[in-house]
């Protein structure tokens, strides 16, 4: 396991390599003129675009390759558990993983002074489209598209650390560096680790392996990102253990994490016609986090939501025992994860056709098992691109 020393210097440590690009566009004038490049450059086998600045060009070339202990057989098996439970994946990542990003005061502050708070559509956009793209089949490979994802992330990550840096806003001797290689350890271990303990905790079974693989295929993600590999667990149990002690321990109220949340709880009780439900959102959160998380970031208690989901909960794990033997309970469990997440893309994209960028294989998989939750997707790409404000 990583040492509290090792940890403690993960939050002076950004990401050389994208910092550099960073600068250099900001210094000579070229933001926009590479947004408008990347945003076409989506395909991992996408030849480098000639147009692009010699710095940009050289940051992609250098960061393109997987680590040498990338395991794809490993990838393939992450991949076939999300054909079969994407749609609870995405549920848990919608109403648990973001509200326990919120959580950590630092990184709400960085979401505070990039102009994000009320902006929880585009976070969840594109949350949902670095997923789809993680899973689909063969992410690193010549028919993926994860690999420009990510390069065009860090670019990201790297703009916000520039202007905030440069803002007067932020202190580094005591809080580190915007967006820190802690910060994405601790995002990364909320979206594996976390994820898996919120799909257990609404009723979904997860195998140990099924389990093992989802953190894998996070873990090279993390290396691609410029996270240190020293820095992440090998291990699904190592990982759960820097879970407790780095991101669970950090948790804390901040009126940031709350306006996050409350913006956020805004967007999904859209999702529910009328007022007759209200509050089935709050407590599907309250299922899903931890309940002091879930008082320090406000979310509201009602006790008669709280028995409906808890009773949804018992009957999701009735009918994933049955699953194996009924056909009825698998089609009705598929199909419930299935509604919900068509219902969070349609409130993500404001009830047009949704611009989500699903693998096509994957697609494929789901609208054959009739769980597919959009049709296919006209236009391009959400993959981000690079913003003057880091946004």
């Amino acid at each position: 396991m990583i040492d509290e020393a090792r940890l403690e210097a993960l939050k002076f440590q950004g990401d050389p390599l994208a910092d550099a690009v960073i600068t250099d566009l900001v210094s000579t004038g070229q933001v926009d003129s590479v947004n408008e490049v990347l945003a076409r450059f989506r395909a991992n086998e996408q030849p480098i675009p000639e147009e692009l600045p010699p710095s940009v060009r050289a940051y992609l070339v250098a960061t393109d390759d997987v680590p040498g202990w990338t395991d794809l057989d490993r990838v393939a098996g992450a991949y076939e558990f999300f054909v079969d439970d994407g749609v609870h994946v995405a549920s848990v990542l919608s109403f648990g993983a973001m509200v326990n990003c919120y959580a950590q005061p630092r990184p709400s502050r960085v979401l505070a002074l990039t102009h994000r708070l009320n902006q929880p559509r585009r976070r969840l956009s594109e949350t949902a489209q670095f997923v789809l793209d993680m899973m689909g089949p063969e992410p690193f490979g010549a028919g993926g598209a994860f690999i420009p994802t990510i390069q065009k992330t860090r670019l990201i990550h790297a703009a916000v650390r520039y202007f905030i840096l440069r803002s007067g806003t932020w202190d580094v001797e005591a809080d580190g560096v915007p967006v820190c290689q802690q910060d994405l350890l601790g995002a990364l271990l909320i979206f594996s680790v976390q994820v898996i303990d919120g799909m257990r905790r609404i009723g979904i079974s997860v195998t140990e392996k099924e389990a093992e693989d989802y953190y894998y295929v996070w873990r090279v993600t993390g290396a691609l990102l410029g996270i240190p590999a020293d820095a992440m667990p090998e291990s699904l149990a190592e990982a759960q253990e820097l879970n407790a002690t780095l991101v669970e321990a950090s948790y804390g109220p901040s009126a940031e994490g709350v306006e996050l949340t409350r913006n956020l709880l805004d967007l999904y009780e859209k999702m529910v016609p009328g007022r007759v439900f209200d509050g089935v959102v709050a407590a599907m959160v309250r299922q899903t986090v931890d309940p002091q998380v879930a008082d320090w970031m406000g979310v509201p208690h009602s006790r008669a939501w709280a028995r409906a989901v808890r009773g949804g909960v018992r009957l999701m794990r009735l009918l994933e025992r049955s699953e194996d033997h009924s056909k009825l309970a698998a089609t009705v469990l598929d199909k419930a994860g299935s509604l919900l997440l068509g219902s969070s893309v349609r409130i993500l994209t404001d009830g047009q056709s949704t611009t989500l960028d699903i693998p096509t294989d994957l697609k494929e998989k789901w609208i054959a098992a009739g769980t597919c939750p959009v049709s296919p997707p006209k236009g391009g790409s959400t993959s981000p691109t690079v913003t003057r404000d880091g946004a």
